[in-house]
C-alpha cells in the first residue's frame, strides 16, 4: 500500500459465548483501495466489517480511522423501519453539506421512485433503497456486506459499474465471484480468527490460498514426523531408560502443544446428489405457452423442448416471472394457453429460494428424518443423521437445534442436504447460491455440472451460470423469452446486450425458434457483408490478443517476485494496475473477436 492507510485494525480479538471468533485479526485500507474480505460462512467476516464501521467494539485491539474520514455501511439486513417513504430513509443518511438531490438520483437509477412505503418493499427493493442510502453521501470509505443479495442481473451490473467509477475506498464482502473479480484490487482472507493479506484482487486469491494451505499441511507433516521420532526415543532410547533427559522431554511436550494449536482449516462440504434411474429422453415439451396475471403477460407464446441431460439457466430482472416460468414448465401451474407435456419416469427435487419448505420450529434432525428414526436414506444407503449433517459442516450439537437458529448460509446448506438425499433425475434450483460461501458454491457448481439428469436453474450469479448450464433462457420483456446456447457469457456474445434490454438482436430471435433442428431462411437484414471496420478488426484482433497475452505474462512474472512490494511499492502498484488494464483489454478484444467470428460464420451460412 503506497499511501498511508485511511483506516486500520490491529490485533483485534473478540469472543462470543466462550468461542473465539477473532484472534489477532488485522486490516489496513488505503484511500482509494478496493479490498474484498473473504472467508467461510461463520468465520466472522460480517462481525469484522461491523468493527470497521464502529458498530461493534472488540474485546481488545486498536481501530484507527483517519480524522475527518466518512464511512457508510450496508449490512445484510438493512432496517428501513420508522420511515414514511424510501426518500425519507435515503435522505436520513445524508450529512450536512451533502447534495440534497444525490439521494433521489440514485433512487431513480436503482428503479425506485422514492415514494414507496418501506414496509411494503420486497427484498430486492429494500436492498436497492439501502444501496442508495449508502452511496448518496459519497463517503471516503464504503463498507458493503453482500450487496448483490436479492438484486437481479441488471442491478448487479449497474452497481458494479457504479462502484468502479467511485474514487473512495471500498471493503466488500460478497459470494458473487464475478463481482469480486471485477472490483477488488486487494484481498484479506479471514481464516480461523486471523487475517492474511494479498495485495492483488480476488482473481488471484484461490491459487494463493491453496499455496498457503499446502504449506501448512507440509509443516504439519514435518511436525508429526518429529513428534513420532521423539516419542520413539522417549519410549525406547537407551538414555531414556537410564535417566530422563528433561530438556528433550519438555521439547517433545512443546511440539505436541504446537501440533494441537496448529488448527486445521475449516472443513469442506461433502456434497453429492442421489440420482434416480434415467428419465425418458424428452423431459419437458412446452408448445405455445402463455400466462398472464391481471392483464400483464408473464409468458407469451413460448415453445421449448428440454431433453434429458440439458441444464437450462433462466435469467431476467426481478419481477420478470422466472419462478412462474419454472412452475409452468414443471406442471405446478396451468398455462392460460398452450400446453406443457412432461416426460416419463421423472423424479423431481426442488430447491426453493425462500427456504419456505423449512419449518423454523423443527430441529435439523427431524427436518432430515421426517421425525422417524435417526437415519437418512442417501442413495439407497442408510446414513446416521449426525454423520450426514457433518458432511454439510454442521456440528453435532446443532442436530437438535431449531432451524430458526441457523444463519442464511446454514439454511441453504440444510436445504441442499435434504434435497440431495432424495433420488432425482430432474433438479429444479431457484436461486440456490443465496448466502452460500465461495467454497460451497464451487462444490455445488461441480455437482450440477456433473449431474447426469436434467437441471432447471434460476440464478443471478454469472459465474455459476457459466460453469453449469448448457443453455440460457432470457426474459426479453412483455412476456417474451428467448433461448441461447451456452452459458451467460455465451448468451451476451450472441445477444449483444444485457438482460432487460428491450430489443434483442434478430439473430438471437432465430435461435429462439422451437424448431431448432430445422434450417430457416435467412432474414433480409442479415444478408449483408462485413463492413470494412469489422473485417479489419477480425483480421487484426488475434495479433492484438497475442501481444496483450505477452505483456500480461511479463507483468505476472514481475509481480511473482515476492520482494517487489518491499523493494518498490510504487512499482508494485503500477504493475498491478497495468495488469488489470491489460487483462481487461484482452478480455474485450476476445469478446469482440468472438462476436465478429460468429457473425462471419452466420453471414456465410445464410448465402
Amino acid at each position: 500500500m503506497a499511501q498511508p492507510p485511511i483506516l486500520m485494525l490491529q490485533d483485534i480479538r473478540l469472543t462470543f459465548g466462550g468461542t473465539t471468533l477473532l484472534d489477532g485479526a488485522e486490516l489496513a485500507l488505503g484511500p482509494q483501495e478496493r479490498l474484498c474480505l473473504v472467508g467461510r460462512n461463520g468465520s466472522g467476516k460480517s462481525t469484522l466489517l461491523k468493527i470497521v464501521a464502529g458498530l461493534i467494539e472488540a474485546d481488545s485491539g486498536r481501530r484507527f480511522l483517519q480524522p475527518g474520514a466518512t464511512i457508510r455501511y450496508l449490512g445484510q439486513e438493512p432496517d428501513l423501519s420508522g420511515f414514511a417513504t424510501v426518500r425519507d430513509y435515503v435522505d436520513d443518511g445524508l450529512a450536512p453539506g451533502d447534495a440534497d438531490h444525490s439521494g433521489q438520483i440514485l433512487i431513480e437509477a436503482l428503479g425506485l421512485t422514492g415514494e414507496e412505503d418501506p414496509a411494503r418493499l420486497s427484498g430486492g427493493e429494500a436492498r436497492r433503497a439501502a444501496l442508495a442510502r449508502a452511496l448518496a453521501p459519497e463517503p471516503d470509505i464504503l463498507l458493503l456486506d453482500e450487496p448483490t443479495n436479492h438484486l437481479d442481473l441488471p442491478a448487479i451490473e449497474w452497481l458494479e459499474a457504479t462502484l468502479k467509477a467511485r474514487r473512495g475506498a471500498l471493503i466488500l464482502i460478497s459470494h458473487d465471484r464475478r463481482f469480486l473479480e471485477a472490483l477488488s484490487n486487494a484481498t484479506v482472507w479471514l481464516d480461523r480468527g486471523t487475517t492474511r493479506r494479498l495485495d492483488r484482487g480476488f482473481a488471484h486469491f484461490e491459487d494463493w490460498r491453496d499455496e498457503v494451505l499446502a504449506a501448512e499441511e507440509k509443516e504439519r507433516s514435518r511436525l508429526d514426523q518429529r513428534i513420532a521420532h521423539e516419542t520413539e526415543w522417549l519410549r525406547y532410547g537407551v538414555t531414556a531408560r537410564r535417566k530422563r533427559n528433561m530438556g528433550r522431554l519438555r521439547a517433545l511436550q512443546n511440539m505436541r502443544d504446537e501440533r494441537r494449536n496448529l488448527r486445521r482449516s475449516a472443513g469442506t462440504v461433502s456434497m453429492a446428489a442421489t440420482e434416480a434411474s434415467a428419465s425418458g429422453k424428452r423431459v419437458i415439451a412446452a408448445e405455445n405457452v402463455s400466462k398472464s396475471f391481471e392483464g400483464r403477460p408473464i409468458v407469451r407464446d413460448l415453445s421449448i423442448e428440454i431433453n434429458r441431460g440439458d441444464r437450462l439457466g433462466i435469467v431476467g430482472p426481478n419481477g420478470a416471472g422466472k419462478t412462474t416460468l419454472i412452475n409452468l414448465l414443471t406442471g405446478n401451474l396451468a398455462p392460460d394457453e398452450g400446453k406443457v407435456r412432461l416426460g416419463t419416469q421423472l423424479e423431481m427435487v426442488s430447491l426453493d429460494q425462500r427456504r419456505a419448505a423449512l419449518d423454523p420450529n423443527e430441529t435439523l434432525w427431524r427436518t432430515l428424518t421426517g421425525g422417524s428414526g435417526d437415519t437418512v436414506m442417501v442413495g439407497g444407503t442408510p446414513r446416521h443423521v449426525a454423520g450426514y449433517l457433518k458432511d454439510f459442516l454442521f456440528l453435532p450439537e446443532q442436530a437438535r437445534s431449531p432451524v430458526s437458529a441457523l444463519s442464511g448460509g446454514e439454511r441453504g446448506r440444510l436445504m441442499l442436504a435434504r434435497a440431495f438425499a432424495r433420488p432425482s433425475n430432474l433438479l429444479v434450483l431457484d436461486e440456490p447460491t443465496n448466502d452460500l460461501d465461495l467454497e460451497t458454491l464451487d462444490l455445488l457448481a461441480e455437482l450440477v455440472a456433473d449431474y447426469s439428469g436434467t437441471v432447471l436453474l434460476v440464478s443471478h450469479d454469472r459465474d455459476f451460470l457459466d460453469r453449469t448450464v448448457t443453455s440460457v433462457l432470457v426474459a426479453e420483456g412483455d412476456g417474451h423469452w428467448i433461448e441461447y446456447a451456452g452459458g451467460y457469457t455465451d448468451m451476451l456474445a450472441q445477444r449483444g446486450a444485457r438482460p432487460g434490454a428491450s430489443e434483442p438482436k434478430e439473430e438471437a430471435k432465430r435461435t429462439a425458434s422451437p424448431d431448432k433442428g430445422k434450417d430457416k431462411p435467412a432474414r433480409a437484414e442479415t444478408r449483408r457483408k462485413l463492413s470494412f471496420r469489422e473485417k479489419h478488426d477480425l483480421e487484426t484482433l488475434p495479433g492484438k490478443i497475442e501481444t496483450l497475452e505477452s505483456e500480461i505474462a511479463k507483468l505476472q512474472e514481475r509481480l511473482a517476485d515476492p520482494a517487489l512490494f518491499t523493494k518498490d511499492p510504487d512499482g508494485f502498484h503500477t504493475a498491478t494496475k497495468a495488469l488489470e488494464t491489460k487483462a481487461a483489454e484482452r478480455d474485450a478484444a476476445e469478446e469482440r473477436w468472438l462476436e465478429l467470428e460468429m457473425l462471419r460464420e452466420e453471414l456465410e451460412s445464410a448465402r
